[in-house]
């Protein structure tokens, strides 16, 4: 692959131009976060991973991690580069200055963790779940747990996990036998196994913070009887240092598809000393903190993916000579034209930067809300945030990584025969990809969750924190004729979400299989709707600049892509639309002795 360039102009345009952020200036704590800052701190970042992070993404993925009596190795050059991640602070970005944090936006620390996706996806596991596990004991933990593991988690000193699967269950955690008992010390002692767990046991860092779902005894059955726990990998001294190993311990590796530089391990715990994190039988509710939050971050690392695939895409297009353009040689002192005069692929090319920059934007503008629904100093506005992210989380989590698949693999078509063999690194983005896909949730429970659960939530007010800015944005630049291309189309396609959503509302109502049946052309219509949106805000900002003289080509760009969305892209919402409104009755009546 060529070397990573951080798509700075493209980001600053997501943070400062695409969404009104008027209301980021109410919070006090971000009244010191100036463009300046924010192109200072993605400057940096963005040399970091190039220059340390991608030369280790094939070293990664050629190693691997290896697993002996319970111990796990990084590859190659991970823990120096893990080490230089530390110091350079990338770790403590958006966490709390309390806990020794800059006290960022999130909104910056995504578009950080995004170019650590492009350059290393499997790198930037540790540190991402560290971030959710930071996330969740700031919000349910007691004071005293959140002083004792924080600070050192912060600063990625220790880093942290997320236990929810086991072997006999994955979505349906109702279903876990993970049991803590409690002790006379307060503490509880858990034993049982859970697997699939990223980053369970590593050389990274000197500490693994575990958070660990179980049942006490006499627990109510399902989903209500869980409760969340701490659970160290080394307990704590006097001091507050890693000191006694804890019976918690690595029994296997997976042996995967891709991101084989991340450890995903089988953990056993066997009487493994642990901390409860706030209330008994709460622990779903918390772990959703962190699940949300781990949402988000798969989201964004489909966006990372399709940006790096999309870059090696673009190298290899211009450099390829093949061929001649039908309308006769452009390069004529060249043996043949390079194959970015084509047709399909550029379609190809257009399709993938479609994609990445339409995810980026979306992203940004989700995270651009979190930050406000922590932040804001009022509580309405604060809810109101809160809302849209609730909504937006399942169709970031599985659009976003729905497409940045789709665009590694048209990487991999581009680049033909060299995508398909290894030596160019375009494979191994495609099954880096395709885990986004599945784990946090797979996109199909990312499609309940969209239709079962935010649809209908407070009788759909979360629906308005999208629709209502939508509908405005349309009624305000449907006529205009230089828009005609790009505006007109997203109403139509609009007026189908709407349509759908009624459909859903009412059908579910009678029979829950309707909804069910619809949910993922559901989710896919929404975030096709959603990307039209961003593309559409994109061209009016971008029109406006070059009406007050803006010379940045990227103004042009902007506009000309918005133009390809429309017309290329935004008809997937049609069949989106017909095959859910086609009713669940092709999917159920068929017998079950058919398949």
């Amino acid at each position: 692959m060529p070397e990573y360039l951080a798509p700075l102009d493209d980001m600053r345009f997501a943070l400062r131009e695409l969404f009104d952020t008027s209301d980021l200036a109410d919070i006090p704590d971000l009244r010191d976060v100036d463009a300046e800052l924010e192109d200072a701190i993605l400057s940096e970042a963005g040399k970091f991973c190039a220059e340390v992070l991608q030369p280790l993404n094939t070293v990664g993925d050629s190693e691997g991690c290896s697993w002996e009596d319970g111990m796990v190795t990084t590859p190659t050059g991970f823990k120096e580069a893990y080490q230089a991640f530390v110091e350079g602070g990338w770790t403590t970005l958006s966490c709390a200055p309390e806990f020794g944090g800059q006290g960022l936006p999130s909104r910056v620390s995504l578009l950080v963790d995004e170019m650590v996706c492009a350059t290393n996806i499997a790198f930037g596991m540790t540190p991402g779940l560290t971030l959710g596990a930071y996330h969740a004991i700031a919000a349910h933990a007691s004071e005293a747990l959140k002083h004792q593991y924080l600070p050192n988690m912060a600063s990625g000193q220790w880093s942290g996990t997320m236990c929810l699967t086991e072997p006999h269950c994955g979505t349906d955690l109702g279903l876990l036998r993970t049991r803590a008992v409690p002790q006379d010390d307060g503490s509880y002692a858990l034993t049982g196994t859970k697997i699939f767990i990223s980053a369970g046991e590593h050389d990274l860092t000197e500490n693994i913070i575990h958070l660990v779902l179980a049942r006490v005894p006499d627990a109510p059955s399902g989903v209500r009887g869980i409760s969340l726990f701490v659970v160290p990998k080394f307990m704590l001294d006097e001091a507050g240092e890693a000191g006694e190993r804890n019976g918690v311990v690595c029994g296997a590796l997976e042996k995967k598809m891709g991101i084989h530089a991340s450890p995903t391990c089988v953990m056993n715990f066997d009487d493994a000393k642990g901390y409860l994190v706030g209330t008994l039988n709460e622990g779903m509710r918390q772990m959703f903190t962190m699940m949300n939050a781990a949402r988000l971050g798969v989201g964004n690392q489909g966006i990372g993916i399709a940006e790096a695939s999309y870059q090696g895409a673009v190298t290899y297009a211009r450099e390829r000579l093949q061929g001649r353009a039908l309308k006769g040689a452009k390069y004529p002192d060249k043996s043949a034209d390079p194959i970015i005069v084509h047709a399909d692929v550029r379609r190809m090319l257009l399709t993938m930067r479609a994609w990445v920059e339409g995810s980026r934007g979306l992203a940004t503008w989700i995270s651009t809300e979190l930050d406000i629904s922590r932040r804001h100093p009022d509580a309405e506005r604060r809810r109101e945030a809160d809302d849209f992210v609730q909504l937006m989380t399942p169709v970031i989590k599985a659009f976003c990584t729905d497409v940045g698949f789709e665009t590694a693999n048209l990487g991999v078509q581009i680049m033909g025969g060299h995508g398909y063999v290894s030596d160019h690194g375009m494979e191994q983005l495609v099954r880096d990809a395709r885990i986004a896909q599945i784990y946090e949730g797979t996109n199909g429970i990312q499609a309940l969750d969209l239709v079962g659960r935010k649809l209908g939530a407070h009788t759909g007010r979360y629906l308005r924190g999208f629709f209502h800015p939508v509908q405005a944005f349309i009624d305000a630049n449907v006529d205009d004729p230089e828009l005609a291309e790009i505006v007109p189309p997203l109403a139509k396609a609009f007026g189908r979400l709407q349509r759908a959503t009624a459909y859903i509302a009412e059908s579910g109502l009678n029979d829950p299989d309707e909804a069910a049946a619809a949910a993922t052309d559901y989710l896919r219509l929404f975030g096709l709707i959603a990307f039209g949106y961003v593309w559409a805000r994109a061209a009016v900002v971008s029109r406006a600049a070059k009406r007050e003289g803006a010379s940045n080509p990227l103004y042009e760009d902007k506009v000309a892509t918005a133009r390809f969305y429309a017309q290329r892209l935004m008809p997937q919402s049609s069949a989106a639309f017909a095959a859910l409104m086609a009713g669940s009755a092709s999917i159920m009546e068929f017998r079950d002795e058919g398949f």
